[in-house]
């Protein structure tokens, strides 16, 4: 459980677009966003992880507030360190395009997808473990009895 749920959010929906290569094309360089998206760019992405949020700077310092746990923290670790190796390769003052387009691009897809996959999976199974700690349940499967105590 995180202090700021929304953040989070925002976070997900941060590494999803640096995760998909197909999303940046059409939105960061052809300005066509699916619905509820009003702007996005690599621009935004980096301003989130960067300046918004520790992330960039000190992940373990969002541990509780945004992230879930240590694991977490050295995923989106991973992320800003490849940003940073295509920053140092290219600079800061290039296009979205020349970013998505250049060889160390790849790097960030990756880590932007496995830290995504990960919180996805944290996500899944939290909501799961809800679901069986409920307490307005009649009854519980048994091998949950063991863990009723836990359930808060």
């Amino acid at each position: 459980m995180v202090k700021y749920p929304k953040m989070r959010e925002e976070l997900l929906e941060t590494l999803r677009s640096l995760a998909d290569r197909e999303y940046q094309h059409k939105a960061w360089l052809e300005s066509d966003y699916p619905p509820g998206i009003e702007c996005d760019s690599f621009d935004e992405a980096v301003h989130f992880l960067y300046d918004d949020t520790v992330l960039a700077e000190n992940p373990k310092a969002a541990i509780g507030v945004i992230i879930e746990d240590e694991k977490e923290a050295r995923l989106i670790s991973a992320v800003c360190q490849a940003i940073d190796l295509v920053f140092e390769a290219l600079g800061t003052g290039v296009s979205d395009e020349e970013y998505i387009k250049s060889s160390e691009w790849t790097s960030v897809v990756e880590a932007a997808s496995r830290a995504l996959q990960a919180m996805k999976f944290n996500r899944r199974k939290r909501l799961r473990f809800k679901l069986k700690c409920d307490p307005r349940r009649d009854s519980y499967p048994p091998r949950t009895l063991g863990r009723i105590l836990q359930c808060g």
